[in-house]
């Protein structure tokens, strides 16, 4: 246990300072906050704090992250641990501050800090929150915004939470679902080019001088070791250049849209595309009516969100038609973006009043489908991809069997 050193203000007004026993920061101010006082300052007590400055002298191995070093699901615990803290009646700054400290990761810490500060110097939590886009994108900041507004951060933060939870739980499954066909076409094709650029080069002068008239099968698999070990290089730097060149086409609008085009117009795999960004679409814009967001403004947020160039576009005639006064329900009907059944729940959900909820059932089931589809497809493709590659292999294994085979005849 730490000391804490706390001047803070009753519910009446009055100041107050003492010393506080707690674990961490963030405990101290859960503390306080659970006995009505919101500090104003809170430092460790000296000894407490010497001894932990001279365990941050030990170096701790830096984790290792991508982009910005600061991985999703630290954002989405950050939401959470900002939502209880709020919800405990702890201020703002002292809740950016108390997250600020305990953090781990460095670049996380130095950002939640700042936005600390900058509320401090009397900056919106939304404004502060929004100078940082790569990290707090468009729906948080909207719906931080709208909480500061109505006076219901603590249960924005806390949908805001529920919604980023979610999204990392599917994101999550996805990700197991495909790893394995993944590892197994990657595994077959790497061993098949290792045997064929190292390995075969090796036997063929072998098998030449044991037949003067190879198999045909023999004879393809050396012409296309041949072909491997000769021009490796130039096709590995195709292979870089192809992925390099198409990144960069395809990150472009226009490159863009057509690859979501594409994506959408696979037999099998566009369905699955489509009940992913209309799972999406469903259950951001139901969070942000939840949450307290007008129609026209969500609309605009998730047209930004959906992921996809074509529905997006869609997304925004949807928004022009309720622009005019029209429902939601009338123009997905009428560009058929949703099933029929799905666009009559959507309208008994704006005759009920309860668009929000209907809108994350319909999250639910387009979700529901996709989960159904990819364990459709992982369960088909999983033993294709093994059948390929065992016929891969056993297509070499027969090619370098059949002089020997021939040989044996041969000698016989």
């Amino acid at each position: 246990m730490n000391s804490f050193r706390y001047q803070a203000v009753q519910g009446n007004g009055s100041a107050v300072n003492g010393v506080i026993q707690a674990e961490d920061r963030k405990n101290a101010l859960l503390l306080l906050g659970e006995r009505g006082l919101f500090p104003s300052i809170l430092e460790m007590d000296a000894p407490a704090a010497k001894a932990a400055s001279e365990l941050a002298e030990v170096p701790a191995r830096p984790a290792f992250r991508f982009g910005t070093g600061i991985r999703r699901k630290e954002i989405t615990a950050f939401t959470g641990e900002m939502a209880a803290l709020l919800s405990s009646g702890i201020p703002i700054p002292q809740a950016l501050d108390g997250l600020g400290e305990q953090e781990e990761n460095p670049a996380l810490k130095k950002i939640v800090l700042q936005v600390g500060e900058s509320v401090r110097k009397g900056t919106a939590l939304s404004t502060a929150l929004e100078e940082h886009p790569r990290l707090f994108p468009s729906i948080y900041v909207s719906m931080v915004h709208v909480g500061e507004e109505a006076g219901v951060l603590p249960k924005v933060m806390s949908d805001l939470a529920n919604l980023l939870e979610h999204e990392d739980e599917v994101r999550s499954e996805v990700q197991a679902a495909v790893a394995y066909p993944v590892f197994v076409l990657g595994f077959g094709i790497a061993t098949v080019i290792f045997l064929l650029t190292f390995v075969m080069p090796k036997l063929a002068s072998m098998l030449q001088e044991m037949l003067p008239v190879l198999p045909l099968p023999t004879l393809i698999l050396l012409r296309a070791s041949n072909f491997f070990h000769r021009y490796w290089l130039l096709l590995l730097v195709g292979i870089i250049g192809a992925v390099v060149g198409s990144r960069q086409y395809f990150t472009a609008p226009a490159g863009r849209e057509i690859l979501d085009r594409i994506k959408l117009a696979i037999p099998v795999m566009g369905q699955l595309f489509r009940s992913a960004a209309l799972g999406r679409f469903a259950r951001t814009l139901g969070t942000l009516v939840k949450s307290g967001v007008s129609l026209l403004p969500a609309l605009k947020i998730v047209e930004n969100t959906i992921g996809n160039i074509v529905l997006a576009k869609i997304v925004a005639q949807v928004a022009e038609e309720t622009r005019g006064g029209d429902s939601l329900a009338a123009p997905l009907r009428q560009l058929k973006v949703f099933p029929k059944t799905v666009v009559q729940m959507i309208s008994v959900g704006e005759e009920s009043g309860k668009l929000d909820e209907m809108l994350l059932k319909v999250a639910d089931i387009e979700e529901r489908h996709m989960r159904t589809r990819i364990k459709t497809l992982i369960s088909l493709l999983a033993p294709v991809l093994i059948l390929v590659v065992g016929a891969m292999v056993g297509f070499m294994v027969i090619a370098l069997l059949l002089p020997i085979f021939k040989l044996s005849s041969a000698v016989h």
